[in-house]
């Protein structure tokens, strides 16, 4: 379905196509918003979204229209909020002093150096999916750095680099 659309352009007439996806588009776009929402809260470790089957039971289109940019406009702030962890500059100088990203070198792996012990932790999750913290993502490692930082270790797992960043 598309709706059409006549705008004046100087003088002459342009005529300007929208598409307008039909219900089984916007449930598909709904669904990847969904996933993409979920990703994120995931990487920052926080609880899921909850979703109803609402609307792809509602025969209403432009409920069906309401629920997809709620899903986009979540996906977009989730997508935001993760990609600036709020500790990130201290993250960033600690890691300058640490290793790279993916150094594999045990027993401390990534870019913050975590041991085993840390990772199983507070990065359970992703230990049992992707392996030691050198295979996953910088910001994952920031991630599972800020959960271990708010649960009151502060930057105290990592003492000395913590203090040449001006941190402790």
């Amino acid at each position: 379905m598309s709706a059409v659309r006549q705008a004046d352009a100087g003088d002459r007439t342009v005529r300007v196509a929208r598409v307008i996806p039909s219900d089984g588009g916007l449930v598909r776009q709904i669904h990847r918003y969904r996933r993409v929402t979920w990703r994120w809260q995931n990487v920052m470790g926080i609880r899921r979204t909850q979703a109803r089957r609402a609307a792809v039971k509602d025969p209403s289109h432009k409920y069906k229209v309401w629920v997809r940019n709620l899903w986009r406009h979540r996906a977009k702030r989730a997508r935001r909020r993760a990609t600036h962890p709020p500790h990130l500059a201290g993250w960033l100088c600690i890691h300058r002093y640490e290793g790279a990203w993916n150094d594999p070198s045990g027993p401390y792996y990534g870019g913050l150096q975590m041991d085993l012990g840390f990772q199983r932790t507070y990065g359970a999750r992703l230990l049992r999916a992707k392996g030691t913290a050198d295979r996953w993502t910088p910001l994952e490692q920031m991630w599972v750095a800020e959960r271990a930082h708010r649960s009151g270790r502060g930057y105290y797992a990592w003492p000395n680099t913590a203090r040449y960043c001006g941190l402790l």
